[in-house]
């Protein structure tokens, strides 16, 4: 029986749902990086969670004198547009929505307002070979879903925020990365990662170019069917996955070669106070990886108010 507001929230049964939302968000993703200037790990092409629903944020056009935000605004259930210089349109989103329509409307949106923006029109790592402007198959909006899916995601955006002030080292922001509709926020120790490969993707050649810790939410995959709560260290110290989780809950799942500290969200619906129980869990993967990669607790700790 569940002990707190946190919504339901699955992904067997709800996969062409989380579909056709992820592949909103590559396109809003994708004209984001076609138009930012570049950033280290990938930060520049991020979503953020947003009061209304999901959104770019300020996205710099026509040489950086003006701006441009998309925002998916789950209250009005439209696609909004609107610039620095006061033009806004939008288009409603409506179930049965395919995603190729979700394409033209946003696109001539932004041609009307004179926004160049040349993108690679295909998902990324979806293993669908069609362009956007093709998939007049897949249009499984659901508002229902959406909006729960969108309610965990504010929360845990929150809860993360306020785990990411706990640290003083370098700390991305938190935001949604729509290659794999992940919400996530990474702490550096400041050394250089060893050399990936030369045949690794450019994308985790830029996303670890040095050592981090990660932690993050996903609505659920193949791999995980479940959403859930994770973290990661890399590169993995040897004997992680011996170290203590906290809730009794969390475990270590080897995932892709890698170790992945994984709290079910289910678990989180059952406990009367969610946010301490997620911050335990955010703070036992950090010291798991911390300690077994030598960083310097001290240095990166947040110094008290006073001392500033």
């Amino acid at each position: 029986m569940e002990k707190n507001a946190l919504p339901r929230l699955q992904y067997k049964g709800s996969e062409q749902q989380k579909l056709t939302l992820h592949l909103f968000f590559q396109i809003m993703g994708k004209i984001r990086m076609s138009c930012s200037p570049r950033k280290n790990h990938w930060w520049y092409i991020t979503l953020y969670v947003d009061t209304k629903g999901f959104t770019t944020g300020p996205v710099p056009y026509k040489n950086g004198f003006e701006t441009f935000t998309l925002l998916l605004n789950l209250h009005n259930q439209r696609l909004e547009v609107f610039t620095s210089g006061g033009e806004e349109a939008y288009f409603d989103i409506f179930e049965g929505i395919t995603v190729a329509e979700f394409y033209r409307q946003l696109k001539n949106i932004l041609k009307r307002f004179g926004i160049e923006t040349e993108i690679l029109e295909k998902p990324f790592d979806l293993n669908i070979d069609k362009g956007f402007r093709e998939l007049e198959e897949i249009s499984s909006f659901d508002r229902e879903y959406v909006q729960r899916y969108w309610k965990v995601m504010l929360w845990a955006s929150n809860v993360f925020k306020d785990f990411s002030g706990r640290f003083y080292g370098k700390t991305c922001p938190v935001h949604l990365y729509w290659h794999s509709m992940d919400l996530a926020v990474t702490r550096f120790s400041g050394k250089r990662a060893p050399k990936m490969p030369s045949e690794a993707r450019i994308s985790d050649k830029d996303a670890y170019s040095h050592e981090c810790i990660s932690f993050g939410f996903w609505p659920g995959d193949p791999n995980i069917p479940e959403p859930a709560f994770y973290s990661y260290t890399f590169p993995a110290p040897d004997g992680i996955e011996k170290t203590d989780l906290k809730p009794k809950q969390a475990k270590w799942v080897e995932n892709k070669g890698n170790w992945l500290a994984i709290l079910p969200y289910r678990d989180l619906q059952e406990v009367e106070e969610p946010a301490t129980v997620l911050l335990d869990f955010l703070e036992s993967a950090y010291q798991a990886g911390a300690r077994l990669k030598g960083w310097d607790f001290e240095d990166l700790k947040v110094p008290p108010l006073k001392d500033l």
